[in-house]
């Protein structure tokens, strides 16, 4: 996906308690300003704060893990349970009016937390360290969001994916997600990934066939417009970074915590 901007974004996200859910057009109310002339804050002192916020602990196969006491894990309960209450409203409303509803979720932890991948480099992205580990299907979930994946096909609402991970990843995310219980719509028709190589027509405006400039705010929207004008109500997109969420295309968005990476 990833990863331009490490830290940049770090202490708006730590305290995500009372500004995780977003209404449409609000998504960038607490990014960070990373052009301040003041001093920047101390990174040894912000790792502190993320491992106190995840509750971070290595588990005995040497993989760092959050804890479900934490911050973390009770923030995102919060938001689950805001968004699981929306959700079933919507699908009724949808229902009603004789709409299809449909669900977005990123991937990159909104679903699949990275949280090993950052603390062992240091919070330091590399594309091919990155690719390794995608490759590895093995991230844990973030917690709650299989689940609500399930709540959501559960009231006739549809599900879909939109994920900054490429093409040459689809197999590797869709293992991971099956491996975590998010096994719904993993097909190429609801779970959209980046293919710079071929890019769909609806992304023409910023992609064509080896030649990328769609910016995530593009990208994602794009994608978001294209679910709908395949007859889909985007009640709900999920992201874990602001650009997940901004460019319209969904009626609520929620954004989840996370405080290891800011995404532009």
């Amino acid at each position: 996906m990833h990863k331009p901007l490490r830290f940049a974004a770090i202490a708006a996200t730590c305290a995500v308690a009372g500004a995780a859910l977003y209404g449409t057009g609000a998504a960038t109310a607490d990014q960070s300003t990373a052009n301040s002339t003041r001093e920047p804050h101390n990174i040894g002192l912000l790792v502190g704060e993320i491992d106190t916020y995840y509750g971070t602990t290595l588990d005995s196969n040497g993989v760092y893990q959050a804890s479900k006491d934490s911050q973390y894990a009770k923030d995102l309960a919060r938001l689950e349970s805001d968004a699981k209450k929306y959700i079933k409203k919507a699908a009724g409303k949808a229902h009603h009016k004789g709409e299809k509803a449909a669900v977005v979720f990123d991937i990159d932890d909104t679903l699949l937390l990275s949280l090993d991948y950052e603390k062992k480099t240091n919070y330091t992205y590399n594309g091919t360290t990155w690719a390794d580990y995608v490759n590895k299907a093995d991230r844990p979930a973030v917690f709650g969001t299989p689940e609500l994946v399930a709540y959501a096909e559960s009231k006739g609402v549809e599900v879909f994916y939109n994920s900054g991970l490429s093409e040459a990843q689809r197999s590797a995310a869709v293992a991971n997600l099956k491996k975590v219980g998010a096994d719904i719509n993993l097909d190429a028709d609801h779970m959209f990934l980046k293919d710079k190589t071929n890019p769909p027509a609806y992304l023409s405006a910023c992609a064509t066939p080896g030649a990328w400039t769609c910016t995530t705010v593009q990208y994602k929207s794009g994608t978001r417009k294209h679910i709908e004008d395949l007859g889909y109500e985007v009640v709900a997109n999920f992201g874990d970074q602001y650009s997940d969420l901004e460019g319209g295309y969904a009626d609520r968005t929620y954004k989840l915590p996370n405080p290891t990476y800011y995404v532009s």
